[in-house]
């Protein structure tokens, strides 16, 4: 087995720990771009192994998110598939218009050579692994459509979690060969859940080509205030009742959703220094938010600081 790797800020001045982190992510994961939601405290650990050409990581850190962008994924090196798989927190992964949320008990898969974006709003402790694509897709198969999903509540998907986790756990004791086959097992596993789920025509799959559609709708109309599940239900020629069913076990309602993607783009915008800065104001309402006092407040609640305060610091 592969002699584990190890990364903390234990060991780092508290005041480089975030750009240290950042680093390391960017180094560790072939090419990433880090973002800590505006925060100036931070601490984060990495234990990494491999099992085979299987590469397994636990991340415990702090909420932070993380981008992939074109030009990083021009230069990366090898092609992957890769999984996050909560223990705590969670993960919300956007890629290819498609968003997926996991959470203790299920997992979510994305190729490394698309763009994706992966939130974790909360502390969090993931297992992460990394499997090379060309071992999965094999015979010209292809998984596009099966990118941010959900995968590991039941059947075979919930196999290939609970062989993934304890692989992990258990790479320590076991001999390279051992170690070899654990990762070939992982591979194969992540191969029958990505079939099993592309060859399922469900009421679960037609609930997520909804939310896909719902999702889409919101990011092209996200700066319209008028924005709501009547607007979206009208759009899409469907009830409301199927709106939120589309949205069952997300964790969220689709008013929730609209909220944070508008925080997230105005969070961006704030980030933007310069002569070029535009006001709050005028960047609160460009975004769809028709009152200043309500911004303030769901800015303050969702980054602990005031968009002045965000924007100062």
């Amino acid at each position: 087995m592969t002699a584990s790797k190890l990364l903390s800020t234990d060991v780092v001045a508290p005041r480089d720990r975030a750009p240290q982190w950042c680093e390391w992510i960017s180094r560790h994961f072939c090419g990433l771009q880090s973002d800590l939601y505006g925060d100036t405290h931070f601490d984060g650990h990495l234990a990494s192994s491999q099992a085979g050409d299987v590469i397994l990581t636990r991340l415990e850190a702090n909420r932070h998110r993380v981008v992939r962008t074109a030009s990083m994924v021009r230069t990366s090196d090898g092609p992957y598939l890769k999984i996050v798989a909560p223990w705590q927190g969670s993960a919300v992964v956007h890629q290819a218009g498609r968003e997926a949320c996991a959470r203790d008990g299920a997992w979510v898969i994305y190729d490394t050579t698309g763009t994706y974006e992966i939130g974790n709003p909360e502390r969090v402790d993931h297992l992460i692994v990394m499997v090379p694509k060309d071992d999965v897709a094999e015979r010209g198969q292809r998984f596009d459509g099966v990118m941010a999903r959900r995968l590991g509540a039941s059947g075979i998907s919930r196999v290939a979690l609970e062989t993934m986790r304890n692989t992990y756990l258990e790479l320590p004791n076991m001999s390279e060969a051992a170690a070899v086959g654990a990762g070939e097992l992982i591979k194969q596993l992540v191969r029958l859940s990505l079939m099993e789920l592309t060859g399922q025509e469900t009421s679960l799959t037609q609930r997520e080509a909804l939310r896909d559609r719902i999702r889409a709708h919101v990011q092209q109309n996200l700066r319209d205030p008028q924005l709501s599940a009547d607007s979206i239900a009208k759009a899409l020629n469907c009830s409301r009742r199927h709106l939120y069913n589309a949205f069952a076990g997300e964790g969220e309602t689709i008013a929730a959703f609209i909220q944070r993607l508008r925080l997230q783009a105005c969070i961006r915008d704030l980030q933007q220094q310069g002569p070029h800065a535009r006001p709050i104001t005028d960047i609160a309402m460009s975004w769809g938010f028709g009152n200043p006092s309500h911004f303030s407040r769901v800015f303050r609640d969702h980054t602990g600081k005031s968009p002045s305060e965000f924007r100062g610091a």
